[in-house]
């Protein structure tokens, strides 16, 4: 084995012949029995695009690194974890506030389904996903009524609108203070 890396780095060096590497080769198994504490996981512990194969046909919640939540039909995939859902809709929440008339309480939080139809998702974007169970499917989750999307809209626009605002007061406090934000000091070499 050192010979053959040792071949392989002259090639790269140009020293010799660049060799093909076989790949996907692996560890071969040991063959040693497992000890008492010791357990084999199932193939199916392993969490690569092929498992999307039992979850195929199925409906999912997709949950995505900008914050969407993506409900359909998973149709295709491929090794990279692209995904194809059918029927999908897109659900945006408004989470539950404090009451403002009796303190102590909340007022359920609000949300809205979307019609997206065929929807491709990359990968790379999937934060988390699972199936979703058929029985509790037309029920709101729970501490959210359903409202109206323009509405939903609305509100997320106001709540981020806020919280931009939040934290660019925040940013202005800290630098007055000598701290500086993440890309603030991009600005001076921009």
């Amino acid at each position: 084995m050192e010979h053959q890396h040792h071949h392989l780095f002259q090639g790269l060096e140009g020293g010799g012949d660049l060799q093909a590497v076989p790949l996907g080769a692996g560890v071969a198994p040991s063959s040693a029995p497992l000890s008492a504490g010791q357990q084999q996981l199932p193939a199916q512990m392993f969490t690569t695009a092929a498992q999307l194969l039992d979850l195929t046909d199925k409906k999912l919640m997709i949950s995505l690194r900008d914050g969407r939540k993506l409900i359909g039909i998973l149709r295709s995939w491929d090794q990279f974890a692209n995904i194809v859902l059918q029927s999908t809709v897109e659900r945006i929440f408004v989470a539950p506030t404090p009451s403002l008339s009796s303190p102590g309480t909340t007022q359920p939080g609000l949300y809205a389904d979307i019609p997206r139809g065929l929807f491709l998702v990359r990968g790379e974007n999937v934060l988390l996903l699972g199936e979703i169970d058929l029985d509790k499917d037309d029920d709101a989750p729970p501490g959210y009524e359903r409202a109206d999307p323009e509405l939903v809209h609305r509100l997320v626009k106001e709540r981020k609108a806020r919280e931009a605002k939040r934290d660019k007061n925040r940013l202005r406090k800290l630098a007055e203070l000598g701290f500086e934000g993440e890309n603030s000091g991009e600005a001076i070499f921009g």
